[in-house]
């Protein structure tokens, strides 16, 4: 604010609590000093939400003692805080390789965020629901049928097996595996079976997942799928 912009803050506080006001020229003088010196960067009002006059019918509304100009500069540094926490900086449109270029654009897009002068930048979803699906998104999905590629599936075969063989018995169209609790090594739903070493003294001395789960398994898994079909068949008659 300017010495203009803090004389007519000045004047608002009086309106709400006149003991703030100065009749003596010289006392006045030194308020109006005193509050420029330390509201100088703060702004009368941003177009996005910030008004000095609005903290300081705030200050009265919950405090019974004369306002501070710490009473306009707390409720700014936390309006700067906020605002600066919901940024997120998006893309500079500068060359990436003049990074003197590329930092002053970030830089003075934060400060422009802060400042009450720029929306903050929110990060962009790739989705929001089914209905606000990307449609390009949407076309590659179709195109590959997953988020992952199936040449970078068949890639990342060998280092999961027990991903690799559960995806290949369901393209088979066998029962999911994984989709029970392996009544053998006890592996809950979703994760692999296990396979247990056994030391000299018939201690258990490690237990390391299986790349296939146990033939149990799979017997189970096939009933439980057998009694949903059956189940179902009374429903859709």
């Amino acid at each position: 604010m300017d010495r203009r912009e803090i004389a007519a803050l000045l004047a608002y506080i009086g309106r709400l609590d006149p003991r703030s006001i100065r009749t003596d020229q010289g006392e006045a003088r030194d308020q109006l000093a005193q509050w420029h010196e330390l509201l100088g960067d703060v702004p009368m009002a941003t177009p996005h939400g910030w008004d000095a006059r609005v903290a300081a019918r705030q200050h009265y509304r919950t405090s019974p003692y004369q306002i501070q100009p710490a009473d306009v500069v707390r409720p700014w540094e936390s309006y700067r805080r906020n605002r600066l926490a919901l940024h997120w900086d998006p893309t500079p449109s500068a060359d990436p390789d003049d990074q003197a270029a590329w930092t002053a654009e970030l830089v003075g897009t934060r400060r422009a965020v802060a400042a009450g002068t720029a929306q903050p930048g929110y990060a962009p979803a790739i989705t929001s629901g089914q209905e606000g699906i990307n449609p390009r998104l949407q076309a590659r999905l179709d195109q590959i049928g997953s988020c992952i590629p199936p040449a970078a599936r068949a890639a990342l075969a060998p280092f999961r097996p027990a991903r690799a063989a559960r995806e290949a018995a369901v393209a088979q169209g066998l029962p999911d595996p994984l989709s029970v609790r392996c009544e053998w090594c006890l592996a809950p739903v979703g994760e692999p079976c296990r396979r247990r070493r056994i030391g000299p003294n018939d201690g258990v001395r490690a237990i390391t997942p299986r790349a296939t789960p146990h033939p149990g398994r799979f017997d189970l898994a096939g009933q439980q799928a057998q009694h949903t079909e059956q189940a179902r068949q009374p429903a859709l008659a």
